[in-house]
């Protein structure tokens, strides 16, 4: 099923699907429910949605370390 972007160019589920866990996506959010002023209920949520090779990418440069690559030489 084929979705029409902007430019006129057609996007398929598995480019999209393919481009999201390369590049990774981060989904936050947080709801507060209180009565009076009073919290009662606080729902943190974060989840990150990438490729096993994204994430660590993502952590190496948190932290400022270059990631080990399997395909250089030993």
């Amino acid at each position: 099923m084929p979705l029409e972007t902007g430019g006129g160019q057609e996007l398929a589920i598995a480019d999209l699907l393919d481009r999201a866990l390369h590049k990774g996506i981060v989904i936050w959010g947080e709801a507060t429910i209180s009565l009076a002023g009073v919290d009662l209920v606080y729902v943190g949520v974060k989840v990150l949605v990438a490729s096993v090779e994204t994430a660590d990418r993502m952590r190496a440069a948190s932290i400022g370390a270059v990631p080990e690559r399997s395909d250089r030489p030993a």
